[in-house]
């Protein structure tokens, strides 16, 4: 599901079950996430099936890229995968006007 900014950072800040799920490289990634966020690189193919397969299927997820084709894309790979909720950031990192912090 599309969300836009605003209402896809209000939704994960007030949900309890909230997981921000970055898709991009390692490069893009080290250089500024959205806080909170996990990192699992749909370029990896199988790998990033394999990691998606791993998350626990309750959850909500928060997905974000750089501009919000990979997200779109890797919400669509989690639906088929059983997860039910997977919100893609319309947009991508690139538009996002919300908080930014450098990875750990």
């Amino acid at each position: 599901m599309n969300l836009s900014q605003q209402e896809w950072w209000d939704k994960a800040q007030e949900d309890a079950d909230a997981v921000i799920l970055d898709v991009r490289t390692e490069d893009e990634w080290n250089r500024g996430i959205i806080p909170g966020a996990i990192n699992i690189d749909i370029y990896k193919g199988q790998g990033f099936i394999y990691a998606i397969e791993e998350l626990d299927k309750s959850k909500n997820y928060y997905v974000y890229c750089a501009a919000g084709g990979r997200s779109a894309q890797a919400c669509s790979i989690m639906k088929q995968l059983g997860i039910e909720n997977a919100y893609n950031l319309m947009g991508g990192i690139t538009q996002w006007d919300g908080p930014v912090t450098q990875p750990e």
